[in-house]
């Protein structure tokens, strides 16, 4: 019997007895704590199975391992909800707590810098910078001393709780006082943070402090790239544009995401010029673009009717070696339809499934009103169908209303297809509607379509109230729980 299972039975034994049991090996236990972690990680570990662990360790009065310690908590604190355990983090603190509290909780269980490193972790993951704060007095308290690794974790609780300005405090009150130097991920938090709460500006002047500091505290591309999205976002493009030079003037080169960001900013607000500048110094500098700083480009010629432009650019990225994305098949399909030839868009399209990319809703759509402008009643229908049956029915009321302005007027099958699948989704009022458009049209139910309304609620517990959002003559399905 290994010294895992014969903990197990230890464990059992003290979960059905009031009678003290026999201490386990000191090895068994940490193999035990060791299988813990394991299972956290998992997320197959639950609380009650924890705390037994957790007073095993405490009667044992034995030292366990700092490293095993803070894996197991480590562990949990990254651990996402499962069945098993909906609240890793707060487990987490639930045990250190009662380790602490406990009289031989000390000698057992020594708790170190990272150990409470990982505690602020938790703290700040369940949403209460008030524990992290606690547990950071409490660290002062123990002399262990203090590192920039735990400062930034509870910098980022701070900043998550969008106490920024108590985050910026710390970061240039505290930190000194008690001998602790900032690094770049130090400013780097608050400097997201404010672009988080529309301050970008005061994220330029905090980069701007950063840069005159320099040593472990100069800003880098990321600092510099967090800033000007955030101006972008505020709509300042020429702030950010001016940023980028002075980056450029610190000596730091420009990224893809750097690059990117600012085309695709100068694309909506049309400035495709500026925009192919970058692009091209973006190029010329040797950063490869990726499929998003293509996407900018493509929707951006797009949006002003360049289609020519805009496909040319769709050409380059295959000569780059840089994969579509739906994003950029669903835009370049819908210049094509847009200008008119089908049939390229129709090769787009089977481009993009060849390439085991799945269209999307936006996809269909596109390909659907540019047959339903040019007359293509077949290939309407051949698409609109393939999307019912793929689900994708979020946009099929504004779709059935193209088809019909347009002249293609969606037929029985393609009614009843639409009705069946939405009975299926749950969305009763949607089903009725489309229904009724049946109804009017003096379309049949087809077999399957009549099928699936009895089925559906002739399910015991089914809403009785659903039937009545259906057109009057199905109200004879009220009957059908008493069939």
């Amino acid at each position: 019997m290994s010294s895992r299972t014969r903990l197990s039975s230890v464990l059992t034994a003290t979960a059905s007895s009031t009678a003290p049991s026999p201490l386990p090996p000191r090895s068994a236990l940490l193999d035990a704590l060791a299988a813990a972690t394991d299972r956290a990680r998992a997320g197959t570990l639950r609380p009650a199975d924890a705390h037994q662990l957790f007073d095993e360790l405490l009667r044992q009065r034995t030292r366990v391992p700092g490293r095993l310690l803070n894996g197991f908590l480590a562990a949990l604190a990254k651990s996402m909800p499962s069945s098993a355990c909906s609240d890793g983090p707060a487990l987490a603190i639930a045990l250190f707590n009662r380790m602490s509290q406990h009289s031989a909780g000390p000698r057992v269980l020594p708790a170190s810098v990272h150990t409470y490193g990982i505690l602020i972790d938790c703290c700040c993951h369940v949403r209460r910078p008030d524990l992290a704060l606690a547990f950071f007095g409490r660290l002062l308290r123990t002399g262990l001393g203090i590192n920039v690794i735990t400062f930034n974790s509870l910098l980022k609780g701070l900043c998550d709780a969008k106490r920024t300005e108590e985050a910026l405090d710390v970061l240039l009150c505290q930190m000194p006082q008690l001998g602790c130097v900032s690094d770049v991920i130090s400013y780097s938090v608050l400097l997201k943070s404010f672009c988080n709460e529309k301050r970008s500006q005061r994220a330029v002047e905090l980069l701007r402090m950063m840069a005159k500091q320099g040593g472990v505290c100069s800003p880098d591309v990321v600092a510099y790239n967090t800033v000007m999205d955030g101006l972008f976002k505020e709509g300042e493009v020429a702030k950010a544009c001016d940023l980028f030079h002075e980056m450029a003037q610190q000596g730091i080169e420009p990224d893809v995401v750097t690059y990117s960001s600012v085309i695709d900013a100068l694309c909506k607000a049309r400035a495709m010029d500026k925009a192919e500048m970058f692009f091209r110094q973006m190029v010329d500098k040797g950063v490869q673009p990726d499929s998003v700083t293509y996407n900018s480009l493509i929707h951006g010629y797009s949006t002003l009717g360049l289609w020519k432009e805009a496909t040319r650019l769709f050409k380059e990225m295959a000569r780059r070696g840089v994969k579509p994305d739906v994003v950029t098949y669903s835009t370049v399909i819908s210049a094509f339809c847009r200008m008119g030839q089908l049939d390229d868009a129709v090769g787009i399209f089977t481009q993009m499934i060849d390439q085991g990319v799945p269209p999307n809703e936006a996809v269909y759509c596109c390909l659907i009103q540019g047959f339903c402008n040019h007359g293509g009643l077949e290939k309407v229908k051949e698409l609109v169908s393939e999307m019912i049956s793929k689900g994708l029915l979020e946009e099929a009321d504004d779709i059935f209303s193209a088809m019909e302005n347009t002249g293609c007027a969606p037929d029985s099958r393609l009614l009843n297809d639409v009705a069946r699948v939405l009975l299926e989704k749950g969305e009763i009022i949607r089903a009725g509607n489309y229904l009724a458009k049946m109804d009017e049209k003096n379309f049949s139910l087809e077999a399957s379509t009549t099928e699936m309304l009895i089925s559906l609620f002739s399910m015991e517990g089914t809403c009785l109230e659903h039937i009545k959002l259906l057109p009057e003559k199905y109200q004879f399905l009220m009957g059908a729980n008493n069939i």
